[in-house]
């Protein structure tokens, strides 16, 4: 069990899998986990912690279990290393199973190992994977994903996840369970990517029409915003509101409408405590049931989990 570490390396992304892995060794598996770096000293990580990754590649067994590459937060500069991304893709192909974590999925896509393949990686990130390897085809909401003999996972903790289910395929859903219990984490975490994310990311319209519709539906989200009725506020027709809309924003008005909705409810679900059916009727959804099926569609849990989740941080 190969982590390969270089300058700048997250340090959760190491941290995490490794103590999973170790962790389960005291409930009988026996992983033999390997911190490795270029030159077999020293690494200092994003948190200016150093490991101690005196684990050279020429040290390692000519067969690997598992290679994982975690990543970090400048991903460029990690694929602008020949020596880095060669370096990868040697150990890859000695290894029966290649991980990633969060921007790890750069350093695999840099050496060829994405070509063709179905990819995770932090939802910040997923855009930009996208553009940068267009054979790669990006998965973003899912927390980790399995292609082969490939896994890429989410950004930063999701590799404790991803660590969690290759325990689970090596020695079975119990000890991966006593695992996930001794760690005080999810065996299998609820919802996508999509619920930590930030409030939807639209591309800023600089367009009169469309700008005009955009600051309408966001000063009142609880209001009807009937396409009709707000194509004559803008003074354009129905069709070329749609038209306009969906070439700027890349959605239509009513997808966009829905949006606004939803992070109107997030916040009030964030900053107090008024019941779910109150909230619908403020955020403009048409019930309780209808926010409901909003909030599952968009970000795979319910409105009372999300407010459990995200209300506050503080130890209840």
């Amino acid at each position: 069990m190969a982590v390969l570490t270089f300058p700048g390396v997250q340090l959760l992304d190491v941290a995490g899998p490794a103590e999973v892995f170790t962790t389960a060794n005291t409930y009988g598996a026996r992983y033999d986990v390997r911190i490795v770096s270029a030159t077999g000293g020293s690494v200092a990580t994003s948190a200016q912690v150093l490991l101690d990754a005196s684990t050279r590649s020429q040290d390692l067994p000519r067969r690997l279990g598992t290679l994982v590459v975690p990543g970090r937060r400048n991903w460029r500069e990690a694929v602008a290393d020949p020596a880095l991304v060669a370096g990868t893709a040697e150990l890859a192909g000695r290894a029966d199973r290649v991980a990633s974590v969060c921007a790890g999925a750069f350093m695999l896509a840099a050496a060829g190992l994405l070509d063709g393949r179905r990819a995770a990686t932090h939802w910040r990130l997923a855009r930009e994977l996208a553009l940068a390897y267009p054979l790669v085809t990006v998965e973003s909401d899912a927390l980790f994903v399995r292609d082969g003999h490939v896994i890429t996972s989410a950004g930063v903790t999701a590799g404790i996840d991803l660590a969690l289910a290759l325990v689970e395929e090596d020695h079975g859903p119990d000890m991966a369970r006593e695992v996930a219990r001794e760690l005080v984490v999810f065996m299998a975490r609820p919802g996508g990517q999509s619920q930590f994310s930030a409030r939807l990311t639209l591309r800023e319209s600089t367009h009169p029409v469309v700008r005009q519709v955009m600051d309408f539906v966001g000063t009142d989200p609880s209001a009807a915003h009937d396409l009709t009725a707000l194509a004559r506020m803008a003074g354009v027709s129905v069709r070329h509101l749609s038209r306009l809309f969906r070439a700027h924003t890349g959605m239509t008005v009513g997808r966009y409408a829905e949006s606004v909705r939803l992070e109107a409810a997030q916040a009030l679900l964030e900053a107090g405590t008024e019941p779910v059916d109150t909230i619908a009727a403020r955020a403009g959804f048409g019930s309780a049931e209808a926010m409901r099926r909003t909030f599952q569609n968009a970000l795979g849990i319910s409105p009372t989990v999300y407010r459990a989740r995200f209300r506050t941080t503080a130890p209840r």
